[in-house]
């Protein structure tokens, strides 16, 4: 735990938290909104918040460290020219989700897998659809993810693995013009990538035909139940052929996740490989401050420390997200935002800065930055308590990747 005037020093630097977080906490993560959360400000309502959760060592465990594949790319029954791109990628032992789930789905087996973020599950699922559709050119793929961003990432993954082999796409999410979305749903493609609430819209306008795809891929299924898609969800996979190919892809299983499986899935086949809650190579901690004063010349101290190269800073709200950017700026700090109140042509402007190392700070809300998959981040920064410990853990997934280490502090006051 860091107070206002003690420097982060990393993993390797002295213990220093405070006897009250010491051994089994006092109290743990409710499952009440009502419970207004701990140390927040305006009246912010979520979870209580108990400290001691933030704070833990990374530790690498053995089975990610060790994790012996049964396959490479190579093994895979899959088309030679797709086994190419992903040679050209320079990809050649699959990750774990990867590897346990690729052969059910060439199969043609129902899916769910449960993965921790960052763990390769679009190469999973993207993978054997493009194989899929090589074998037939008249298969139809729908992708639902719960956010923009996370589908424009898979469109553009999907266009470098299929890259000369026509096969097309539309991406169709709310917040851009519908105009492009309609003009390409004219042409030929084989997969549509999109945001619950889009593609609904494009169904009642009848220009999506459901009864043609038959197969579907629903992915951060916890995310889109927890943003209220459930009923969007039901509208589009009641449109489907009732014999269809189905992934489910979920970070966490609760109850209700549990009964969308049972809905939308036939006999699948469940494959796991989370690791337990958070990712047990995220160094975690938390930083004592005082008022709001006190938050942001401690967020000024830490960012300039060498090692605070790359920093994603969660804000609660929009316009607080906006403000702590532009106080970034003024402090000489190379800062941009992304949150509901920008364009979507903004959001994507400030991101690709942040993705090429052009700016070093991101402060993001958590709506906007669900799903984003940014390589390298070398610091996740809640200046903001989360409403829940499921968002919690939604925001430290940003850093710590696949295998690499990350670090990720919490403001305390």
């Amino acid at each position: 735990m860091y107070t206002r005037n003690q420097s982060y020093r990393g993993p390797s630097g002295p213990s220093r938290r405070p006897s009250q977080f010491r051994g089994r906490a006092a109290s743990r993560f409710g499952n009440n909104r009502n419970q207004r959360g701990g140390g927040s400000r305006g009246g912010f309502r979520g979870e209580h918040l108990d400290p001691s959760r933030f704070v833990h060592k990374a530790v690498i465990t053995e089975t990610i460290e060790h994790f012996i594949p049964e396959h490479e790319f190579k093994d895979f029954q899959i088309d030679e020219r797709l086994k190419q791109a992903i040679i050209a990628k320079g990809y050649t032992v699959p990750t774990p989700i990867q590897d346990r789930t690729i052969p059910y789905i060439l199969k043609g087996s129902d899916v769910v897998g449960i993965a921790n973020t960052g763990t390769g599950k679009t190469g999973a699922f993207l993978i054997p659809l493009i194989n899929k559709v090589l074998s037939n050119k008249t298969e139809n793929v729908l992708v639902v993810v719960p956010t923009r961003e996370l589908a424009l990432q898979i469109d553009q993954e999907l266009k470098g693995f299929s890259k000369g082999m026509q096969i097309y796409s539309v991406c169709c999410v709310g917040g851009v013009s519908i105009g492009k979305q309609l003009s390409e749903l004219r042409r030929q493609y084989n997969f549509i990538i999109g945001t619950p609430g889009r593609i609904k819209d494009l169904v009642n306008r009848n220009k999506i035909q459901l009864s043609r795809f038959k197969t579907i891929v629903l992915d951060e299924s916890d995310r889109m139940l927890d943003m209220g898609f459930v009923n969007d969800m039901r509208f589009v996979v009641s449109l489907m052929p009732k014999e269809r190919h189905t992934l489910f892809f979920s970070a966490t299983v609760s109850s209700d996740i549990e009964r969308l499986i049972k809905e939308f899935c036939k006999e699948p086949v469940r494959v796991s490989v989370k690791t337990g809650e958070t990712a047990k190579n995220i160094d975690q901690d938390v930083v004592r401050v005082k008022g709001e004063a006190g938050k942001i010349d401690a967020l000024h101290d830490l960012l300039n420390q060498k090692d605070f190269s790359k920093v994603l800073v969660f804000a609660r709200t929009k316009h607080g997200a906006e403000k702590l950017s532009k106080e970034l700026l003024k402090r000489g700090f190379k800062s941009e935002s992304i949150h509901g109140n920008k364009t979507h042509s903004k959001r994507q402007q400030a991101l690709g800065l942040f993705k090429e190392s052009h700016i070093q700070i991101l402060v993001a809300t958590d709506v906007a930055a669900r799903g984003l998959d940014i390589a390298d981040v070398s610091h996740v920064i809640n200046y903001d308590l989360p409403a829940t410990y499921d968002d919690y853990v939604h925001r430290i997934g940003r850093t710590g990747r696949g295998n690499k280490r990350g670090k990720a502090l919490t403001f305390i006051a």
